[in-house]
């Protein structure tokens, strides 16, 4: 076809509301039951043109984090020899994949946003809610509507990208074309949002690239039906080639490959420093320089100035702390608060929060729910000992814990008065807020607290009304955050409103999201055509 088409231009898919007595809530529960009643599937992986489980020897159970002797499926991790048939399956499948119009390849992943936004809505929720502890809130904003954004806005970005071409002057044409990497992008993907894991591999893939995917194992009950929709919308197989196993054993064959051309990545900043180190060790044995995305977290802020509307800070601080238990790179973790607020906010902050309803996620009455597995339970139970320990600490709300039917953390509230104690400086990942009161006249040392005292610049919060205020804040913490929000929580970011991430330890800031992240998967190439050649070696100034 030789018409110059345009994609459909992407709108926001709208948040479902699942109130009682809704269609939407329904066809929901439905579903959270059918998964709930049905015996422990097998997570298959995709190696080539193979769908199969992988042969390791490492079987995982994936289990409901607030229920954990429910099993919803099993994984038998890869292998080796699965990782290597999955790269030899990405390299077959990359010609065909390249030449492919890229009419077709969108329209693989706008298909694919369909079915998630109509009949495969209920299944992404409800396999999110139940594999990772997400209420139908946290699934509803992850696993549809970003995960829906993310294929529709990438579509457009990628259209963006090719018709942006160089100026041609008389008697030549000059044209910019956008090819793949040369070899296969390595996925690997996080736990905590269905969308990420959706997002790293497509994003590439878009751009016409054969990806090697490894998802987190404890999300892979969602992965699987993330796959089953790819296929359904048409995606070849070995494009894609979902490999779920241990990191290690996939990675040191994805790394030790002469063909890896990028590695899009979403985990902890020592997993990402070490893959960079692994790859840095092994540069001179690539046919290219692999592009390297990351984001690895943060340890988020939320700075109240004086001026700061108490209600909308104590709204902001229980959900960007506890939504979805913590488990968010942008969850606010660290709070600073003057005195004068402090006073006139600290019985409806507490209060609140012990008010939370906690449980599980087929109760949709519930805020929030269990922490992903027993090892996140086991290091946030020893953090909150710790902190009952320490008498430079105080715990204002939650404080317990409970594993008995699932991995259960209390929303926790903890103060100290040292603004350098760990709680402020290390990433936990869970639903613990590290809070700080200053005096109303030191605000000023507070600024350069929180510039300072965590390695991590991804997101962070200012409330102010005084408008001087806000903008000197913004000027001081220029650095601080690569999503930055003005009365508003540090949780959120928006597909095509707020390009996500972050830099410092929190990664290479390539906005997922944005055209920036996906300008990262293509190699430019400059093409000249001169249409009358000179035929003479002379120039002027030799007669």
């Amino acid at each position: 076809m030789d018409a110059k088409t345009s994609v459909p231009k992407p709108v926001n898919e709208p948040v479902k509301s699942y109130a009682p007595g809704t269609p939407d809530r329904a066809e929901l529960e439905r579903k959270l039951a059918e998964f709930s009643a049905a015996e422990p599937v097998e997570i298959l992986g995709l190696f080539g043109d193979e769908r199969r489980p992988g042969t390791g020897t490492d079987r995982l159970e994936v289990r409901m984090p607030c229920d954990h002797a429910h099993v919803l499926g099993v994984v038998q991790q890869a292998s080796h020899d699965d990782a290597e048939q999955a790269i030899a399956g990405a390299l077959a499948a990359a010609p065909a994949w390249a030449a492919l119009p890229f009419d077709e390849r969108a329209a693989v992943f706008l298909r694919a946003a369909d079915l998630i936004a109509g009949p495969y809505r209920a299944a992404m929720n409800a396999a999110t809610m139940l594999g990772q502890g997400k209420t139908v809130q946290q699934a509803e904003i992850d696993s549809a509507c970003e995960l829906i954004d993310f294929l529709r806005f990438n579509v457009a970005y990628a259209e963006e990208i090719y018709a942006n071409q160089p100026r041609s002057t008389p008697g030549m044409w000059n044209r910019m074309e956008y090819r793949p990497l040369e070899g296969f992008v390595y996925a690997i993907t996080p736990f905590n949002f269905t969308a990420i894991a959706g997002n790293l591999p497509t994003s590439a893939a878009i751009m016409g690239n054969p990806v090697l995917w490894k998802p987190a194992l404890t999300q892979s009950f969602a992965a699987q039906q993330f796959l089953d929709i790819l296929e359904l919308a048409g995606l070849p197989r070995g494009v894609i080639n979902m490999v779920p196993g241990h990191g290690k054993e996939v990675s040191d064959i994805a790394l030790a490959s002469p063909h890896l051309a990028g590695i899009h990545f979403t985990g902890s900043t020592g997993v990402f420093q070490g893959l960079w180190r692994q790859v840095g060790e092994n540069i001179a044995g690539y046919r290219g320089y692999p592009r390297i995305v990351g984001e690895t977290g943060g340890k988020d802020f939320v700075l109240a100035h004086p001026s700061a509307d108490p209600a909308a800070v104590v709204t902001a601080l229980i959900r960007g702390a506890f939504e979805y238990s913590g488990q968010k790179c942008s969850a606010a973790s660290r709070t600073y608060l003057p005195r004068s607020l402090w006073r006139r906010l600290k019985d409806d902050l507490i209060g609140q929060t012990e008010a939370l309803a906690v449980g599980d996620v087929r109760n949709l009455a519930n805020f929030t729910s269990a922490v992903i597995d027993e090892r996140a339970f086991r290091k946030l139970s020893r953090v909150i000992d710790t902190c009952k320990a320490d008498p430079g600490m105080e715990i204002l709300a939650g404080g317990t814990y409970d594993d008995s039917e699932g991995w259960y953390i209390r929303p926790t509230i903890v103060r100290s008065e040292d603004p350098t104690a760990d709680i402020f400086v290390t990433e936990y990942f869970g639903p613990i807020l590290g809070l700080y009161v200053y005096d109303d006249d030191d605000y000023e040392r507070v600024l350069e607290l929180v510039d300072t005292t965590a390695p991590y610049a991804l997101t962070g919060s200012v409330f102010a009304t005084d408008r001087t205020a806000i903008n000197h804040t913004m000027d001081r913490l220029r650095f601080t955050a690569g999503n930055f929000y003005i009365n508003d929580k540090p949780t959120g970011a928006v597909v095509g409103q707020q390009p996500f991430g972050g830099a410092r330890a929190s990664g290479t800031n390539d906005k997922a999201g944005s055209l920036w992240n996906m300008i990262r998967w293509c190699s430019p190439r400059a093409i000249k055509e001169t249409m009358v050649p000179p035929t003479s070696t002379a120039y002027p100034h030799m007669q």
